[in-house]
């Protein structure tokens, strides 16, 4: 038999836990400072809306430890502002599929592979593949695909992967060529030549010849 309810007799449901009073004298425990001490921040209305990893204005923590090395662009995947992140599945795991079928993100999430769909697939290439399959993923490695590729089936990308711009550099300049009046007016005026220059005139009336002086 169900016991009787009285008003003497009445309990709630759930016992409740009495909120903490502070403030009450000094014999309540919570007296004065209300367990918040004397001055200081802390101790303010308001400081407990404080963002995490602040320190008070001092530099925090995670701006006085060395960062990890490496570009943020977006190229430099997955670190930065721009991380990004795949799903992996290996080869491996693909045997639970019947010969023929269609691997997808879908299928792989009845499967049981995947928890969802948000996130892209990559196929990676740990572990055998025996069966004939037509793989749709975002990405793929090199040894996944040659795998795949063996067994007899066919991979094509959701995504086509980013193809890297290659960088050009500027060719320098070719020095001009020196103009052919430059080249004449640099060139020597000592230089020699085939002709032979001719004598003074003094000296070639000095000159007699052997045979006119022997008949004189």
């Amino acid at each position: 038999m169900a016991e009787q309810i009285n008003l003497h007799s009445l309990k709630p449901a759930q016992s409740g836990k009495g909120r903490k009073r502070i403030g009450r004298g000094l014999g309540s425990g919570k007296g004065r400072y209300s367990g918040r001490g004397i001055k200081g921040q802390k101790s303010r209305a308001g400081s407990h809306k404080m963002r995490a990893g602040f320190e008070g204005g001092q530099m925090p923590i995670y701006m006085r430890l060395g960062k990890q090395r490496g570009s943020t662009s977006k190229d430099a995947m997955p670190i930065g502002p721009f991380r990004t992140s795949t799903a992996p599945v290996n080869v491996g795991a693909l045997d639970r599929f019947d010969e023929g079928a269609e691997v997808t993100p879908e299928t792989l999430v009845e499967k049981g592979l995947l928890k969802n769909t948000r996130i892209d697939v990559k196929l990676l290439g740990s572990g055998d593949l025996k069966k004939k399959l037509t793989v749709r993923v975002h990405a793929i490695s090199a040894t996944a695909r040659e795998k795949v590729e063996k067994a007899g089936g066919a991979v094509s990308l959701l995504r086509e992967p980013k193809v890297k711009k290659q960088k050009h550099r500027k060719a320098k300049p070719a020095a001009p060529e020196p103009k052919a009046d430059a080249v004449e007016a640099v060139k020597p005026d000592d230089e020699p030549t085939s002709e032979q220059p001719e004598a003074p005139a003094d000296e070639q009336a000095r000159e007699v010849p052997p045979a006119e002086t022997e008949e004189a």
